[in-house]
């Protein structure tokens, strides 16, 4: 049988252990451990979309029991006072930072963590998402929110760029027969990351929280530690594909399709197709309509259901007291909860569906059913429909999860495999852009309509028809995609002098599975996704524990 080092010319022999030759895998590996690798990076940088857990508790840092307000400071101001607590909003702009920064560091560094590997990036992810944190807690334990945006914000935003994309290179490689299923394994994680953390950081401030402290800072240490943690687990446990391999008894079709590419483009010349900025504008406008709805989620059914969501259908959101504000906001965070729980079971069943469907067709799914799902969506708040408002709700969050989890294999039929982390990871620019796009236009529509008296049951009509002409925009762009002009493809050399870089020759490189078979689900590997699962079903079974509350 053809060893690995005789295939690939690479051995572990003299790298270092975070070096990309020291993860190469060897014979008797199994392919299903890589997954769970990922899971462990991408469940703990999932908590980003749960930080709202820590604004209220935040907004009191300072009067324990009630904010110490300062009505008329500036949010410069702000950034240096040790004498007034922060306002929620001004603590929001860590949503800002935490994703412009995903997509900056994912575009600035995708190319080295080609180089480099996906251990390398993890521990850096590891130091970034968890050293964030601690430096974020001692901004709280400061009073400086300076600091905390520079912790959390910007140092932990570069850790979930390269947390995020450190596995989707490697896992697109170890699943050439599945790609769309292998990324959703992954990217599932990081939609079902705050299912796990925000019940978590709960707990942990009830615990932490004294006379003297609301438990943040110290929420803050431990979760840094923990997350460090695992995140070194899903680092360590990263293998590689030896160059030249494939799965046992697997060989590429026969059958050609247009729109699965056999060739490989070079990460310098990707972002220079049309190709490659229509799938930024089709992810972009998918995630601008997806996240808006996503930031707005608890306010919207409150607003719209108002006294039906406690049994008293003719009593309006204004009409509501103080303490049933209070019940019906505990209901409405358990839909944002249930929304996470469609997010990250999206980002499985689509990008695994693709594989069958096409990455084009299932695009074009998420499109044409997320247009009907949001005109119809007026319609069920009219009709009073809790039921039908959550499941069109559902759906629609399933299609924003299972975007993020079905364009990296997207790429990589229209790119090759050999530059998808890199082209990938300069593609999440879109998200960025989306992430100001979304929020902007559902808040601000939201206060215009406020401001001109619409009723609060009403106020997200006309938001609901512009996400429409967005997805309409976005169909449009998905339709215009065709497969790269083969003036951009790398040769076959290229590609060989790549492949082989460390190689005696480019001769030398052979095909097959050298003792790596296509895998399964032994003792090993069971156990190491339970490590990620039994965390990951208490998050679900915390979802639905508050979500059943809606009905």
């Amino acid at each position: 049988m053809t060893t690995i080092e005789s295939a690939g010319g690479i051995s572990g022999a003299g790298a270092g252990i975070f070096d990309r030759e020291h993860t190469v895998a060897k014979a008797g590996f199994n392919r299903w451990l890589v997954p769970p690798a990922a899971l462990c990076i991408h469940l703990c940088i999932g908590m980003a979309y749960g930080f709202s857990v820590f604004w209220l508790p935040l907004s009191r840092a300072i009067g324990l029991t009630a904010p110490k307000a300062c009505p008329d400071i500036s949010l410069w101001q702000e950034l240096f006072t040790t004498t007034c607590d922060w306002k929620v909003a001004s603590l929001g702009w860590m949503y800002t930072l935490f994703f412009v920064l995903l997509g900056v560091s994912a575009a600035i560094w995708g190319g080295w963590l080609e180089r480099a590997g996906p251990r390398k990036a993890g521990a850096v992810a590891a130091c970034c998402w968890g050293g964030g944190l601690l430096i974020g807690a001692f901004g709280v334990y400061v009073h400086q929110l300076w600091i905390m945006w520079l912790g959390c914000g910007v140092i932990g935003g570069v850790g979930l760029g390269l947390g995020y994309i450190s596995p989707v290179s490697t896992l697109v490689k170890w699943f050439p027969d599945r790609r769309g299923m292998a990324t959703g394994m992954a990217i599932m994680g990081f939609g079902g990351g705050a299912m796990i953390g925000a019940p978590l950081a709960n707990l942990l401030i009830n615990y932490f929280k004294t006379p003297n402290s609301v438990g943040v800072w110290e929420t803050f240490v431990a979760m840094g530690v923990i997350y460090f943690v695992f995140m070194m687990i899903g680092a360590f446990a990263y293998r590689v594909i030896p160059v030249g391999w494939q799965p046992e008894g697997w060989t590429p079709p026969s059958e050609k399709k247009s729109m699965i590419t056999e060739h490989h483009v070079h990460l310098d010349n990707a972002h220079k197709t049309p190709q490659f900025w229509l799938i930024w504008w089709v992810l972009c406008l998918n995630v601008s309509a997806g996240i808006g709805v996503i930031g707005m989620a608890s306010p919207m059914l409150q607003e719209i259901f108002a006294g039906k969501l406690i049994g008293l259908p003719d009593v309006s959101f204004s009409q509501l007291s103080t303490e049933q504000k209070t019940v019906i906001a505990g209901i409405a965070a358990g839909f944002a909860g249930l929304l996470s729980l469609f997010n990250i079971a999206g980002r499985f069943f689509w990008a695994s569906l693709s594989d069958y469907m096409g990455r084009k067709n299932t695009y074009y799914t998420f499109f044409i059913l997320g247009i009907a799902l949001y005109a119809l969506a007026p319609t069920f708040a009219a009709m009073g429909s809790k039921l039908l408002f959550v499941v069109g709700f559902g759906i629609i969050l399933s299609m924003y999860g299972g975007g993020f989890a079905t364009v990296p294999a997207y790429l990589a039929d229209m790119f090759g495999t050999q530059f998808v982390g890199a082209i990938h990871g300069r593609l999440l620019t879109a998200w960025s852009t989306a992430g100001i796009i979304g929020p902007v236009v559902v808040n601000y529509i939201r206060e215009f309509q406020l401001a001109a008296g619409v009723p609060r049951d009403q106020l997200y009509n006309t938001t609901m028809y512009i996400l429409c002409a967005m997805l309409i925009a976005g169909l449009i762009c998905n339709y215009l995609i065709k497969p790269v002009d083969p003036k951009w493809n790398m040769s076959h050399e290229e590609v060989a002098r790549l492949q082989a870089a460390s190689a005696k020759s480019e001769a030398s490189i052979q095909h097959g599975s050298f003792g790596i078979g296509r895998g399964g689900l032994d003792g090993k590997a069971a156990l190491f996704w339970a490590f990620v699962g039994v965390p990951l079903a208490w998050g679900v079974w915390k979802t639905l524990e508050s979500a059943v509350k809606i009905f």
